[in-house]
């Protein structure tokens, strides 16, 4: 299994400005890594800045394929030494697909998001990657993957196909010199949220440390604190855990 330092990297983290992603951002310029962060705000860019003066900041709408290819073009010519991507972007809205006008506007949106764009992304980036060394893919699903809400059904089924996605990207990609990792978070205390942070949130501080131990021990798949449970509930009484996941 290829083991990654990881230092002396360049990073490329999608949605970086704010909740794991600005975390991670924050963590890994620490450990000595040139971090560069993307997202819509150009404001919440700008403040994470001023947070980590090292970070490198761009303005990116990764749900526009049009962007991400400026991303990478951009990306290529700036920061030619970039060897690790993150695809941490995503969205969410609490909808009832009975009663919502708007959902198959909203589920576009969330799927071009959370889905096509980290696949344009590695499409674009993969042969790239493929040319540096300490190469990695790196997918930010959820433990939802496994047992989804109901109220988030197009996230958790947009989440699900990444999850796919990566596990068949891996298989296709094993003669190339890029590792792919993927991790799970649990509800953590963030923005993402949108105000409704559920009580059994970690703080964004524990979940980061416990994906930067999973990234050092070299995981192919690091699941953090209660996504743990979840993944064995869901492959041992997989009904149960879903009436419970949707109680919560």
């Amino acid at each position: 299994m290829k083991k990654l330092q990881w230092t002396g990297n360049t990073v490329l983290i999608t949605g970086g400005s704010s909740g794991i992603g600005f975390e991670l951002a924050k963590v890994l310029s620490e450990k000595g890594n040139k971090v560069i962060i993307c997202g819509r705000s150009a404001e919440k860019l700008e403040k994470a800045k001023r947070e980590i003066p090292s970070v490198h900041i761009v303005q990116c709408d990764v749900s526009l394929n049009s962007d991400c290819e400026k991303l990478f073009n951009w990306i290529i010519k700036q920061h030619p030494d970039c060897n690790m991507l993150i695809n941490n972007a995503a969205y969410a809205n609490h909808m009832d697909i009975s009663n919502d006008d708007e959902f198959v506007n909203k589920a576009v949106h969330e799927m071009r998001t959370n889905f096509i764009a980290p696949v344009t992304l590695i499409r674009l980036f993969l042969p790239h990657l493929g040319m540096k060394k300490n190469s990695a893919v790196i997918n930010v699903t959820t433990g939802l993957v496994y047992l989804p809400k109901a109220v988030e059904p197009i996230y958790c089924a947009s989440k699900a196909a990444l999850h796919s996605f990566t596990q068949t990207l891996r298989l296709q990609i094993k003669n190339l010199p890029i590792k792919v990792i993927e991790i799970f978070p649990p509800a953590v205390d963030t923005p993402f949220h949108q105000g409704r942070v559920p009580k059994i949130a970690i703080s964004v501080e524990s979940a980061v440390k416990e994906i930067v131990a999973g990234l050092e021990k070299n995981k192919n798949e690091i699941r953090v604190a209660g996504s743990k449970l979840v993944y064995a509930i869901s492959r041992i009484a997989p009904a149960f855990g879903l009436k419970k996941i949707n109680e919560l």
